[in-house]
């Protein structure tokens, strides 16, 4: 059967915000696995904070696209035609498949995941990436003990919602950072955070001398800028920051470092940055302990599902810079 598969290329490199005209819009035959390999039809894709740095030319913790190359985006779909011994036809599976609607691979870094027994969008949030990210930034960098303050930025997305479920999981009192009142009820009424404080109204460093009058043990950092600048002014002794994104400096053409780094000194802290591929051979580990977590009903994961297929692609990545997602964003290629 001859399939057309529509997919986005990286046209040219951003300055400052992604526009238009950086990408293009292709199709071509979705060719036919070899000997040893399998064709997946893309059903959901992961859109994150991280695709706007993987645009940019220069050294990084993972190779940049190229331009004309497929965008880079992890997805879960379903195998439709196969020549690999470990991948039959109707296996749902998981893997950086790129923006378009059909991908062939020969099985590395593929995971096989069951939609029996979670959405497949949740592949990509709770029980994917996202979920690892927060697990081990948190328990491995973060290391935060019963009864220590543990505050999370970005609070209502995709990592920062499950590090707070996991953080209160593990015994802690937990403050989370987000934008608006509506991300503040979420993070508190559906995640279970002790309290919120919401950047776009409120003094973030009064508020934490509020919330955490003792300071803050633990800070998992998803935005940089001011408001990481103002939870460094409020750390307790011999704090830990882990540093997992800064989504408020990545489309400046003039990024903001931290003013109050010397905090670090004065508090004997760490700050530590953190990339979940370093944790690849853990992987399973992870998820075990997230499905367990979830299947008690201690974790809640929450998708926010965009339609419109792979045309909707530089939109649906925009809504994340404009803080209009809750939870982990998703952009639906397939039914």
């Amino acid at each position: 059967m001859s399939r057309i598969n529509h997919k986005v290329r990286l046209a040219a490199r951003p300055v400052g915000e992604p526009r238009p005209t950086d990408w293009e819009h292709v199709e071509e035959p979705a060719g036919e696995p070899g000997d040893g390999e399998f064709l997946v039809q893309v059903l959901c894709l992961s859109i994150d904070p991280a695709m706007r740095g993987w645009m940019n030319a220069g050294r990084s913790y993972i190779r940049p696209v190229e331009i004309g190359e497929v965008m880079r985006a992890g997805a879960v779909g379903r195998v439709i035609a196969s020549r690999h011994s470990g991948f039959a036809v109707g296996d749902h599976v998981s893997g950086s498949f790129g923006v378009q609607e059909y991908c062939v691979s020969d099985g590395r870094d593929v995971t096989k995941v069951d939609p029996e027994a979670a959405p497949l969008p949740t592949y990509l949030g709770a029980l994917g990436m996202s979920g690892l990210t927060a697990y081990f930034g948190l328990i491995d960098i973060g290391r935060p003990e019963p009864g220590q303050t543990v505050v999370v930025s970005g609070a209502a997305g995709a990592v920062g919602s499950v590090v707070g479920q996991i953080a209160k999981i593990l015994g802690c009192r937990v403050i989370g950072i987000a934008g608006g009142e509506s991300k503040c009820r979420l993070v508190v009424d559906e995640f279970g955070f002790d309290a919120a404080i919401d950047y776009q109204k409120e003094d973030v460093r009064k508020a934490l001398g509020v919330h955490a009058p003792g300071g803050v043990d633990v800070y998992f950092d998803n935005v940089g800028g001011d408001v990481l600048d103002a939870v460094l002014l409020r750390l307790a002794r011999g704090a830990r920051i882990v540093v997992c994104g800064a989504i408020s400096q990545y489309n400046s053409t003039t990024p903001q470092g931290p003013g109050n780094y010397l905090s670090l000194l004065v508090n004997r802290a760490s700050m530590t940055g953190m990339v979940v591929f370093d944790y690849a051979d853990r992987y399973a580990e992870g998820i075990a302990q997230l499905a367990a977590w979830r299947t008690e009903g201690r974790l809640k994961s929450l998708e926010d599902v965009v339609s419109g297929g792979v045309a909707a692609f530089p939109e649906t990545l925009m809504r994340l810079f404009r803080g209009e997602n809750h939870g982990k964003l998703v952009l639906k290629i397939a039914d």
